[in-house]
């Protein structure tokens, strides 16, 4: 486990009591029409220096196989790779898709960051396979180690992490004693109730899936127990702003990812396209139902409509950390969005109502 402060929280979790949100990024990665996949990657570092240099608390990159638009499949390659090219940003997953690997190898994968990067790594995990299930058998070789080995599965990863015990005759090395700080992440109760159980910080992926967050939201913090890592529930949800100067100019930008989110939900992933005009105005009613629950955890516009809104979701699920995911075809049109991001989120605050966690 995380070695806790004085207050019995995670050095993973924001350092000061205070009601203002912190936001983070999720880098998907993305590899656009016309493009590759080595361009993608080559993106991640102005992007994560822009967030460092921003102030954004953490980079994210998702572990997704199988996928033509996402470059991060090897997701502690790419940690090293944005790690190595910022100083002080927290750089993580999210996440690890658990099942799809030993303990062990994980343990060994992130105590090597954790090695090279003190202090700056941070361990999401999923127990979603995170593709579909012919890449699942192809990455694991058997379906038999099934997500119900997922609690049992967080045990022994924090055995690998945490210190020698006595007559321990495996260890990860690197891994062993690097505390590195771990964090539940999910689209359903599932996640919500093992973060609970096991104490840790809890991510919800409502950037994709809201349907079950605020009921995942109240689970977690009613049931959770306080752990070594953390004293106290910490809540980050995922958030899709699609930012610009001028509203027009946003909600053009946004039909990339509108596009994209239909084609994956309709079984047909792809390079994220660019962006068409009155895009919603052709689409039948089912697609349209479709964007209306995605929109659940998204705000467009310029840097009022940005503010405005991730306030009003901010007062709406009182969450302590938005990671926030920015799917635009233009890669400098991507940097502004997260630009406009960091400026509308100086002006977001929780209510006092529920406590954010206190540290140093």
């Amino acid at each position: 486990m995380s070695e806790s402060d004085n207050n019995g929280a995670s050095p993973s979790v924001p350092s000061e009591s205070s009601t203002s949100v912190h936001i983070s990024v999720l880098d998907l990665a993305p590899i656009v029409q016309g493009s590759d996949a080595g361009t993608a990657l080559a993106n991640t570092i102005p992007l994560a220096k822009l967030a460092e240099r921003l102030g954004f608390l953490r980079y994210w990159v998702a572990e997704h196989h199988n996928m033509q638009g996402i470059a991060s499949s090897a997701t502690a390659v790419v940690i090293g790779h944005v790690a190595a090219a910022t100083q002080h940003i927290r750089v993580g997953s999210g996440g690890i898709m658990l099942p799809n690997h030993a303990p062990l190898v994980i343990a060994e994968q992130f105590g090597t960051l954790a090695s090279l990067y003190p202090g700056r790594i941070d361990l999401g995990l999923g127990r979603a396979p995170g593709t579909d299930q012919q890449t699942a058998y192809a990455l694991r070789r058997t379906l038999n180690s099934a997500v119900d080995s997922f609690p049992q599965d967080i045990r022994e990863l924090q055995f690998f992490l945490g210190p020698r015990q006595e007559n321990q005759k495996v260890h990860a090395i690197p891994g062993m004693n690097t505390n590195v700080p771990i964090w539940i992440l999910g689209s359903s109760l599932y996640g919500a109730q093992v973060a609970a159980m096991y104490g840790l910080p809890f991510g919800f992926a409502s950037h994709f899936a809201p349907a079950m967050m605020h009921e995942a939201i109240t689970i977690y913090r009613e049931k959770f127990r306080p752990s070594e890592q953390l004293d106290r529930p910490y809540v980050m949800l995922g958030y899709n702003v699609c930012a610009a100067d001028t509203f027009d100019e946003a909600n053009y930008l946004r039909t990339s990812g509108l596009q994209s989110f239909l084609r994956m939900r309709s079984g047909r992933p792809s390079r994220l396209p660019p962006p068409v005009k009155d895009f919603e105005a052709n689409l039948d009613p089912t697609s349209r139902n479709m964007l209306k629950t995605a929109r659940a955890a998204s705000v467009v516009g310029d840097r009022d409509n940005v503010r405005d809104g991730m306030q009003k979701f901010v007062n709406d699920t009182q969450a302590d950390e938005l990671i926030v995911v920015c799917q635009i075809y233009d890669f400098e049109k991507r940097l502004r969005s997260y630009e406009i991001v960091a400026d509308a989120a100086h002006d977001v605050r929780r209510s006092s109502a529920t406590e954010t966690i206190a540290l140093d």
